[in-house]
C-alpha cells in the first residue's frame, strides 16, 4: 500500500448519519490534520510519566525491601519492554488515523471491539479514581497548612474530583493547555523534593546506602517478578490505546523516536528522584514513607507545603484528565457512537472512576497498588495486546480497509460483529494468566500475568485463525 493509497483509506468513512458506527470524535484524523511532531510525543511522554503514581510504583520497591539499584533497573528494564508493544499498535494509528477502539474493530469485529474497548476504559477509570484520591489529598494537605484544625479528606477528594469533571465539560483544548504548564511544575517539585532529601540526609551518600532487605538471590527475584510485571501494567493502557495519540502523528518516524526519547528516559529520571527521596525518610524519619504527599506534609514550612501542594494539585489534574480520560471517553463513546460524545465519555470515567473504584482501598499500601491492582488488570491487558499484535502484523499484514471499520455487513462483521476467534484468544490468555490467583502451585503465572496473558492470546489467535486469513 503506498502514501497516496493510505491517505485516501484514512480519510474514507461513511457520510454522517448513514451508520451508527461513527461519530466526529472516532473519526479518521485526515492527513492534512496530522500535525504532531518528535516533539510534541516527547512532551507527551514528559508530561504523562511526571506523575506521583510514577513516583508511588518507583517508591513501593523501596518500601518492599529493594536498594537504589535495584529499583532504578527494574523500572528501566520494564519501560524498555511496554515500549515495544507501545510502538508495535501505534503503527496503526500514525498509518490511518484511527482511534484504539476503532482499530480493535479490524481483530475483534465491528461490535466485539467494545470487549477489549471496556476492559481498557474499566481500567482507566481505576487510574482516574487513583489520581483524584492523590489530589483530593493534596487539597487536604493544602488547607491543613492554612487553616488551623483542618483534615477533611472526603470533602477534599470531592472537590477535586469536580474539578476535574469541570476540565473534561470544557473539552480538549482545556486539556492542550494544562499539558503546557503543569508536567515542568511537577518536575521542578520532584527536584525540589531531591534538594530537601539530599540536605536532609547529609547527601547522596548516606541517602542512597540503604541495603537491600533481600538475603538471597531467590528472595529478591520472587519481588522483583511481581515488580516488573507491575511496571509493564503500569502504561500497559497506553501501550494499547496509543494510536488515540499516533493518528496525530506526521509520520511513523516522527512518533516512534518521540515516544522512543520521552517514555524510558523520563520515567527512569523521575523514578530515580522517587527512589532517593524515600530512602531518605529512612535516614530522616526512620521508616520509607512511599506517599509523597506525607513527605510534602513533613517540610516543616507551611508556605513550603502550600507552593508543593498547588503545584502537585495542577499536575495531578493534567495527568489524569490526559493519561485517564481522553481514551476511556474514546472507549465508552464506541459503545453507542451516534448517542455517546467524547464528553458523554468523559463523565462515564468520572463516575466510574472516582465513586465506584473506590481509590482509598488501592492505594492503601505498597502491596495493593504492585500485586493487586497492577498485577491483576495487566491479566487483562497482557492478551488485548496479543491478538492485537498478532491480527495487524501476521494476519492483516498492516492492511485495514478503513471505511469498513464505520459499517455493519462489511469486511469486519465476521459473526453477527464479532470475531469470535479473537475474543476465544483473549479470553483464553486471561484465564491462564489469572490462574495463578486460584491455585497456589501456578503463583508464578499471575506474576508473570502481562507477559504470559499476552504470549497465549498471541499464539492462539494464530492457531485459531485459518492459515487463509494469513
Amino acid at each position: 500500500m503506498n502514501e497516496a493509497q493510505e491517505a485516501a483509506g484514512a480519510a474514507a468513512r461513511p457520510e454522517k448519519g448513514t451508520s451508527w458506527l461513527w461519530n466526529k470524535d472516532l473519526a479518521p484524523i485526515p492527513a492534512e490534520k496530522r500535525t504532531w511532531g518528535t516533539y510534541n510525543y516527547a512532551a507527551l511522554w514528559v508530561a504523562m510519566s511526571v506523575n506521583i503514581p510514577t513516583y508511588m510504583l518507583a517508591s513501593g520497591m523501596i518500601a518492599g525491601g529493594m536498594n537504589w539499584k535495584q529499583a532504578i533497573f527494574t523500572v528501566f528494564l520494564g519501560n524498555v519492554l511496554v515500549l515495544i508493544p507501545m510502538l508495535l499498535n501505534a503503527h496503526a494509528g500514525a498509518r490511518y488515523g484511527i482511534p484504539f477502539p476503532v482499530f480493535a474493530r479490524s481483530s475483534f469485529g465491528v461490535l466485539g471491539a467494545n470487549i477489549p474497548a471496556i476492559l481498557r476504559a474499566l481500567v482507566a477509570c481505576g487510574w482516574f479514581g487513583i489520581q483524584t484520591w492523590i489530589g483530593g489529598e493534596a487539597i487536604n494537605t493544602l488547607l491543613a497548612a492554612a487553616v488551623q484544625g483542618w483534615d477533611h479528606p472526603w470533602v477534599c477528594f470531592l472537590l477535586f474530583w469536580l474539578l476535574n469533571l469541570v476540565v473534561v465539560l470544557r473539552g480538549i483544548d482545556t486539556i492542550r493547555f494544562l499539558q503546557g504548564i503543569t508536567a515542568p511544575a511537577l518536575l521542578v517539585l520532584g527536584l525540589g523534593m531531591l534538594w530537601w532529601a539530599y540536605r536532609k540526609a547529609g547527601g547522596f551518600g548516606p541517602m542512597l546506602s540503604a541495603p537491600s532487605k533481600f538475603k538471597t538471590f531467590g528472595e529478591f527475584f520472587a519481588f522483583f517478578v511481581p515488580s516488573l510485571n507491575g511496571v509493564v501494567a503500569f502504561w500497559a493502557t497506553v501501550a494499547l490505546n496509543i494510536p488515540d495519540f499516533t493518528r496525530y502523528a506526521r509520520g511513523q518516524r516522527e512518533q516512534m523516536l518521540g515516544q522512543a526519547l520521552g517514555l524510558p528516559t523520563t520515567m527512569t529520571l523521575y523514578s530515580f528522584i522517587s527512589v532517593a527521596a524515600t530512602s531518605a525518610t529512612v535516614v530522616v524519619f526512620g521508616q520509607a514513607i512511599w506517599d509523597p504527599v506525607v513527605v510534602l506534609s513533613r517540610l516543616g514550612s507551611p508556605l513550603a507545603v502550600i507552593v508543593a501542594m498547588i503545584a502537585l494539585l495542577l499536575a495531578t489534574l493534567n495527568v489524569n484528565v490526559a493519561a485517564n480520560v481522553v481514551s476511556p471517553a474514546n472507549d465508552f463513546s464506541n459503545l453507542y457512537p451516534r448517542r455517546i460524545s467524547f464528553r458523554m465519555g468523559g463523565i462515564i470515567t468520572c463516575v466510574l472512576g472516582g465513586l465506584v473504584f473506590q481509590p482509598w482501598r488501592l492505594l492503601a499500601n505498597y502491596g495493593n497498588y504492585i500485586y493487586g491492582w497492577l498485577g491483576g488488570y495487566a491479566s487483562f491487558l497482557g492478551p488485548i495486546a496479543g491478538v492485537l499484535i498478532a491480527d495487524y502484523y501476521i494476519v492483516r499484514k498492516k492492511i485495514i480497509l478503513t471505511e469498513d471499520l464505520y459499517d455493519r455487513g462489511t469486511y469486519y462483521e465476521f459473526s453477527g460483529g464479532f470475531n469470535w476467534r479473537a475474543v476465544g484468544a483473549l479470553a483464553a490468555g486471561i484465564f491462564v494468566a489469572l490462574i495463578g490467583l486460584a491455585v497456589p502451585a501456578l503463583r508464578g503465572l499471575y506474576h508473570y500475568a502481562w507477559f504470559v496473558g499476552f504470549g497465549v492470546s498471541f499464539v492462539a489467535y494464530l492457531l485459531l485463525t485459518p492459515r487463509s486469513s494469513h
